[in-house]
């Protein structure tokens, strides 16, 4: 709503302004106010590293001032730009504070605190604005009895005050089994003088843009600036993207021209936007590099040890040690969301006219039959968007064989460089990632059941009828395009709608997760996980229910079920690189069955993969345990499991051995 209100107000704004007025008025912004703007952008974005600063001074988290800037600044900047600030900037923060080592709880907490600091500082200003300038507020100022916002801004106020007189008794607040220390009289003073101080700067790189002599003071400026930056904010579009712009213009346009306001808005979106957007890539990026140099020169060095025959070398955990699955988190989601929006702009590029005069009937023919397989090609990837979300293996074999074909059909059509440029590039923001696939596909792992293959049966059968309606019509050689603009017709566009409502349910339904394929432990399945490299030789005193292998049978984790625990034995036995995927294949399994993950007799390789399931390396585990991990709350209960076993143990050996005494003793 906020987005189309603002579209109509630009529209109306702004009809009968010329390129020319906008080009002007940017001439005539004088390059001292550009100076100023920077410096005041440098300021604001150097009050917003203290956000993280604070947090993670409040929850205990040894992070330098610099990693709490870096976080700072690259997860504000991207959320800025991405849009859906909730999501995208908390989706950052997890990704950079777990490789440095912060655990999800406090990651959570951290985030917490950077939206309340937030909030804060937007409840002061605004309620200062209300207080002191009701009149300059867009639309309050002629609709709403000037009472009105001076009640909301008192009671905004009185909002910050009760938040600061709670702080004067530090309490600890209990969420489930989390505990959470609020924050003390100094630190909460601090959250609103940090974030006050940060939105009156950024208000400010805007004002000292405006044209000399705009009779407007800086406090009715950050009125419109604070109403026009929440409209944004909650409109949840990249950089409030038209909103933000429709709310300015709406309320500056008593002050001066519509020229003017464009132009004071571009640069201040080049100066607070674009600019740091590219440094923050920058810095993300190099990050990343870091991370994959650093755990590729760790592989390098155990894998030297290995070919001299040494022991792999112990050493302190390296940076890349914890990104294993706050990785795979963040490759998910990216690669969900790429390659659904690469099947939609494949879908909008096939229908698009091509630059590319194809001669001869087989030139068109081609032509057409690439438009064809392209739009098809986009609805596939769309669907596997879905498998990729729910790290379906063969969903990520799918999309790259997809994505390959889809960079052979642009390049028939004779496309730009940069259309399968981008293509592979999607290619290269998957490939590396296979280890977050792991889960099986219901095609591979089920029989061909009729609730699977009906949907697909009747997108064949769509596909089929597309291919009559062309016939019937005596299409000429530009036959697809002819059948996509004739969607006018009800007929052509309720089957055209259909196929691709099918084609999606269809690869849908393939790409579900199948069945869990558990085995139980008899001489096979010990003999096949007994040739498996680092399997355990004695797996304790109780014999295991089952072993659960990973892909293609190269890892393997055998377990104990209890009536509330899932118990893997030991680390996976295989191939380093599936081992990650067993384990979260075991953890799918405990999720299914409704019990609680236990992992025992676990090595330190893999630790931070037992961390990212939320699971804590326990001290001083019962003897024969070896390492356990497990969730917190649940290690009383886990020992108590282990120590009876022991205790079971134990009597069965000695039972065995006076039998063994008394069958001596009555020996001739």
């Amino acid at each position: 709503m906020l987005m189309i209100a603002a579209i109509v107000v630009i529209v109306r704004e702004l009809h009968t302004l010329s390129f020319h007025d906008i080009r002007a008025a940017l001439h005539a912004m004088p390059g001292r106010a550009v100076n100023v703007g920077i410096a005041c952008t440098v300021l604001s974005y150097t009050i917003l590293s203290f956000y993280d600063w604070l947090a993670c001074r409040q929850v205990g988290a040894d992070v330098s001032y610099r990693r709490a800037a870096f976080a700072a600044f690259c997860s504000y900047v991207l959320s800025h730009n991405l849009g859906c600030s909730a999501i995208s900037g908390a989706a950052v923060r997890f990704r950079l504070y777990r490789n440095w080592g912060v655990g999800s709880a406090a990651i959570a907490q951290i985030i917490a605190f950077c939206s309340t600091t937030y909030l804060l500082g937007t409840l002061a200003l605004i309620g200062g604005v209300l207080l002191a300038e009701p009149g300059h507020l867009p639309l309050i100022s002629t609709h709403v009895p000037e009472i009105v916002p001076i009640v909301i801004g008192i009671g905004m106020w009185a909002v910050i005050a009760a938040y600061v007189v709670m702080s004067l008794r530090p309490r600890v607040l209990r969420i489930r089994h989390h505990e959470i220390d609020l924050p003390g009289i100094g630190t909460a003073l601090a959250q609103v003088a940090v974030s006050s101080a940060d939105m009156a700067a950024t208000a400010l790189i805007a004002y000292v843009l405006l044209p000399h002599g705009v009779p407007i003071s800086f406090g009715a400026f950050l009125a419109i600036y604070m109403m026009s930056y929440t409209a944004g904010l909650l409109a949840s579009v990249p950089g409030g993207l038209g909103v933000f712009d429709g709310a300015m213009m709406l309320a500056l346009g008593h002050y001066m021209s519509a020229s003017a306001i464009l132009s004071t808005i571009l640069v201040f979106r080049v100066l607070y936007y674009i600019v740091p957007l590219v440094l923050a890539g920058l810095m993300f990026a190099g990050h990343e590099m870091f991370l994959r140099g650093d755990a590729a020169l760790g592989r390098k060095r155990a894998q030297a040890a290995r070919r001299r025959g040494e022991p792999a070398p112990v050493l302190a955990p390296r940076p890349s040690h914890v990104i294993r699955e706050s990785e795979a988190d963040f490759s998910v989601a990216v690669a969900t969301g790429v390659v659904a929006a690469s099947g939609i702009l494949l879908v909008v590029y096939a229908m698009l006219p091509s630059a590319y005069a194809p001669t001869g009937f087989g030139g068109w023919w081609l032509h057409e039959v690439t438009d064809c397989l392209l739009s098809v090609t986009g609805v596939t990837l769309v669907g596997l968007a879905i498998g990729l979300s729910q790290r379906v293996l063969l969903a990520w074999k799918a999309t790259i064989g997809c994505l390959l074909w889809a960079i052979a059909l642009v390049l028939l059509r004779h496309a730009p460089i940069g259309v399968p440029g981008s293509l592979a590039l999607v290619i290269v923001l998957i490939a590396p990632f296979s280890s977050c696939y792991y889960r099986p596909a219901r095609l591979m792992s089920e029989p061909w059941s009729p609730t699977l293959m009906t949907p697909v049966m009747l997108w064949i059968a769509s596909l089929v009828s597309i291919a009559i309606f062309a016939s019937e019509r005596h299409l000429g050689v530009s036959w697809w395009r002819e059948l996509l603009h004739g969607a006018r017709e009800a007929d052509v566009r309720w089957v055209l709608g259909l196929s691709v409502l099918l084609g999606l349910i269809a690869i849908g339904q393939m790409m579900r997760v199948g069945r869990i394929p558990v085995l139980p432990w008899d001489r096979s399945s010990e003999e096949r996980y007994r040739e498996l490299d680092h399997a355990l030789a004695e797996l304790g005193p109780r014999r295991p229910n089952g072993v659960l292998f990973g892909d293609a049978g190269r890892a393997a984790i055998p377990f104990l079920r209890t009536e509330r625990f899932i118990i893997g034995l030991g680390d996976p036995a295989g191939q380093a690189r599936f081992c990650t995927a067993a384990i979260w294949r075991l953890r799918d399994l405990a999720l299914h069955e409704g019990r609680h993950l236990v992992f025992i007799r676990i090595g330190q390789a893999l630790q931070g993969v037992y961390c990212d399931l939320g699971l804590s390396v326990c001290q001083n585990a019962p003897a024969g345990a070896g390492t356990l991990c497990c969730l917190p709350q649940d290690e009383p209960a886990v020992r108590a499991v282990l120590i009876g076993d022991q205790r079971r143990f134990a009597r069965r050996a000695r039972n065995t051995a006076a039998i063994v005494r008394r069958q001596g003793a009555s020996a001739p």
